[in-house]
């Protein structure tokens, strides 16, 4: 799962353009919005696809599910993981 959430954040630094970040500088746990990263729903949106086109993984706007599975990376790699039927 470690090589997962590593994958996961070299993905966000890409996609959000985060160049003066490296990825041992996002914690796993921590929040991605608001605190911790304090990422924006605009933010979401552009994360939400990258993570579609990469993983193949789908999930719905405004499902409540769908906050939980971004509230970090650890949840972000759960959900990919589970998506992969591991």
């Amino acid at each position: 799962m470690q090589a997962l959430e590593l994958e996961i954040k070299n993905l966000i630094i890409e996609t959000l353009g985060l160049e003066d970040l490296k990825p041992e500088d996002i914690d796993s746990a921590a929040p991605l919005f608001v605190e911790g990263l304090g990422l924006d729903s605009i933010d979401a949106l552009d994360l939400g696809l990258a993570i579609q086109r990469r993983y193949g993984v789908h999930m719905s706007a405004d499902a409540e599910e769908t906050r939980q599975h971004f509230r970090s990376v650890r949840a972000l790699a759960a959900l990919v993981a589970s998506a992969r039927g591991g």
